[in-house]
């Protein structure tokens, strides 16, 4: 029995379930469906995986659209119903390779496997393409080639992140997955900061505590911008045609998107048509027949206007191409067009991995050098050295100029006067403002310069007079408000008193009559007298 299945398989007549996109004729020859809108639907999915370059990036072309499923048992065998394409359907369409025109057969096998509790279960799993017992080519007609098919199932091994891929990702940092540190050799993860400025971090060596002194983590601004320079030099005119037929590719897939749209609006207006042919031919005297059919038939008005609607929006929500000599203008600008806001983070991403296999980066223990090791996908390998961006402090440190004016005038002059100097002068703070008040203080705090004092010759501060006669600064107070000593308001506000030698000797007197003194503090401050 199973040799005939074998020898009917290796002539290519063991039937299978066909997959969506295929039929049989009357003969029992593997055709393509006649419904164009199944057979848009199957090779916009191969379309849009060599766009987007992965399943994900095709689920997410056919969110607005639905995808075709044919039932092969139940009540509905044989119908074509439709739905949503899910990730796991485009991974099983894509390594299907009967759409390559290829029939295979011992593509997959069951085994048995006994479980821990001696549980047997039957188990299916896809071998290796080299084991497959038949493989014929050009069985029937294909949507790609073998070579296509190929293609992608190698596509599809380099997007597997568990086995150690790293495909271009939708992040801001250029170099994700392709950058290592120089010190420990290992790959470096690429974290963002809650500003979302990204930054590559020797993680894994530091989690494993095998770090070096010299794993650092480096901003990615500071590594992308010189990779993208070197690579946007490197580019020459065979890479401007790739570009220009890559707009080629973005305007028949933008075709094929709008080709769908009116061929679910056509497929909607034929079953509108076919139940009014059904209602018409309805005698109009079986009412009970009448009112199904006229319902049927409102229905699908209602699918043709949703379709109607579905095709507006379909081309409203593609902007324009700009012309072709304007495009071509573009591409010989590559800086330009590397840089216009509508280039995604992840089609430089793809753009320079066609080029650059990996990036080395080596830093100094202490130090703002690192060098930038570039592996390019020739073989050759170049490095490159860059500095890091100043930190933030010192991006908005006062410039060392108007400190320097500020240290040897600031014990003479006050702030409004160092304020006046400093903007006539044309000194900017950090931030490139003009000087004010607090930006001078600020300076003076910062290295410690003093104020110029408002006191005359002879003057005293209220707590200077008070350490003098060994008393609170309250009681120079109380005499000041009592007239029993005279002050002088200065221009910043302080009390200045002429501390004469008779002012002096009035105060002591004044200590020493006052009853409230200590017996301990008058003897002292008599002996003092004395």
């Amino acid at each position: 029995m199973h040799g005939a299945k074998r020898a009917a398989a290796e002539r290519g007549e063991l039937r299978f379930a066909l997959p969506v996109g295929y039929i049989r004729d009357a003969e029992g020859a593997t055709i393509i469906d006649p419904d164009q809108e199944v057979t848009a639907a199957v090779a916009d999915v191969f379309a849009a995986f060599q766009t987007t370059g992965s399943a994900y990036g095709v689920v997410g072309a056919f969110t607005s659209r639905r995808f075709p499923r044919r039932a092969y048992g139940g009540v509905w065998a044989g119908e074509l119903r439709w739905g949503r394409l899910t990730h796991s359907r485009v991974v099983g369409i894509l390594s299907n390779p009967a759409y390559a025109g290829t029939y295979v057969f011992g593509r997959f096998r069951s085994r048995r496997i006994v479980g821990p509790d001696g549980s047997v279960r039957d188990t299916t799993y896809e071998q290796p393409r080299s084991d497959w017992a038949v493989v014929i080519q050009d069985h029937h007609p294909g949507y790609i080639t073998w070579e296509q098919y190929l293609a992608n199932q190698q596509r599809l091994a380099a997007n597997t992140t568990r086995s150690g891929a790293r495909p271009a990702r939708e992040g801001l940092a250029l170099c994700q997955g392709i950058v290592y540190c120089g010190s420990c050799g290992r790959s470096m993860s690429t974290n963002y900061q809650p500003n979302g400025r990204p930054f590559y971090d020797c993680a894994k060596s530091r989690g494993d505590h095998v770090q070096t002194k010299a794993c650092r983590s480096v901003g990615a601004p500071t590594v992308d911008q010189v990779v993208a320079s070197r690579l946007l030099q490197v580019l020459g005119p065979e890479e401007v045609a790739l570009a220009l037929a890559a707009a080629d590719e973005v305007t028949e897939r933008r075709r094929r998107s709008t080709r769908a749209s009116e061929l679910a609006l056509e497929r909607a207006q034929y079953d509108a048509d076919r139940a009014e042919r059904a209602l018409l031919a309805c005698e109009p005297e079986n009412r009970l027949v009448a009112r199904s059919l006229e319902s049927r038939w409102e229905a699908k008005l209602a699918a043709v206007a949703e379709a109607e609607v579905a095709l507006v929006v379909t081309r409203a929500a593609m902007p324009t191409l700009p012309p072709r000599a304007e495009l071509e203008a573009m591409a010989v600008d590559l800086p330009a067009l590397w840089a216009a806001s509508s280039t995604s983070a992840k089609d430089r991403k793809r753009l320079m991995r066609t080029l650059v296999a990996d990036v080395t980066l080596t830093s100094q223990v202490a130090g703002d050098e690192v060098w930038i090791g570039i592996r390019w996908r020739s073989g050759a390998t170049e490095q490159i050295g860059t500095r890091r961006p100043p930190r933030q402090y010192e991006v908005t440190r006062t410039p060392s100029r108007a400190t320097e004016y500020i240290i040897q005038h600031g014990p003479m002059l006050t702030n409004q006067e160092l304020v006046a100097e400093l903007n006539a002068t044309g000194f900017k703070t950090g931030m490139g403002r003009c000087f004010d008040v607090a930006a001078v203080q600020w300076v003076r705090h910062a290295y410690h310069i003093p104020s110029p004092s408002h006191f005359q010759a002879g003057e005293l501060s209220v707590d200077e007079v008070a350490a003098q006669l060994g008393i609170s600064a309250g009681v120079v107070y109380y005499w000041i408000e009592h007239g029993q000593l005279a002050a002088r308001r200065t221009a910043t506000g302080r009390l200045g008193v002429a501390y004469t030698p008779e002012v002096e000797t009035a105060c002591r007197k004044r200590v020493l009559d006052s009853p409230h003194m200590k017996p301990e503090s008058k003897n002292a401050l008599a002996g003092v007298a004395v």
